[in-house]
């Protein structure tokens, strides 16, 4: 692999790990709500999901789902559910934020391992991943050479665009946090992110691949 060929993945990435998505959102969503510290573990979860999906297609298994619209059709349902789910569980959580309204200076506590499942859960839940980095990753790597040191420097190279735009997804939440101070702004917070969960679980189950 050349210098241009990763300088052009680096980009490439870079851009659309920058699109706000169910990741991105909910680390946004968990800093608001817990704090960055907190927020670490959902980042970890997430991570670990792309980790797990890019080696599990590297390793073929997209390609079993292209050949079997039946199983992708069910994971696709599977995620879109998941990520409904988690829109409704963040508009009830809103009634915990106000009923703790005196409460604008303690975050409520979440345990850290329900937040690295809920980060992997929601990184996992979106089985397009597989086909895009199946069809998108090969692209970069030069056959004529040994591929498992070109697949770990893109997968290095992909973790690290989505660590920085985590982080500055869960900078964002912060700075948010400090302007959520009133119960109607909360309620108003909580039910704008979890229409775009719940959009993202409604997108996903509407498309066709």
């Amino acid at each position: 692999m050349t210098f241009h060929t990763w300088l052009l993945f680096l980009t490439t990435t870079f851009v659309l790990s920058a699109m706000p998505g169910p990741n991105m959102m909910h680390v946004m969503s968990v800093s608001v709500r817990y704090g960055v510290a907190r927020s670490m573990a959902v980042m970890a979860g997430c991570m670990l999901a792309i980790v797990l999906v890019i080696v599990t297609s590297l390793g073929g298994m997209a390609g079993v789902l292209a050949a079997s619209p039946r199983l992708f059709a069910v994971l696709r349902m599977v995620g879109a559910a998941y990520l409904v789910f988690l829109g409704i569980r963040v508009w009830m959580a809103r009634h915990a934020v106000q009923a703790g309204a005196g409460g604008m200076s303690q975050p409520m506590r979440a345990d850290v391992r329900d937040l690295l499942r809920d980060g992997f859960l929601t990184g996992i839940s979106n089985p397009k991943l597989l086909l895009f980095a199946a069809a998108f990753l090969p692209q970069f790597v030069n056959p004529m050479a040994a591929r498992m040191p070109q697949y770990g420097l893109l997968v290095a190279t992909f973790v690290g665009a989505e660590a920085f735009w985590y982080a500055v997804y869960a900078t964002a939440g912060r700075v948010l946090s400090t302007w959520l101070r009133t119960p109607r702004v909360q309620a108003l917070f909580a039910w704008v992110t979890g229409a775009v969960f719940m959009g993202f679980g409604i997108m996903l189950l509407m498309t066709h691949v």
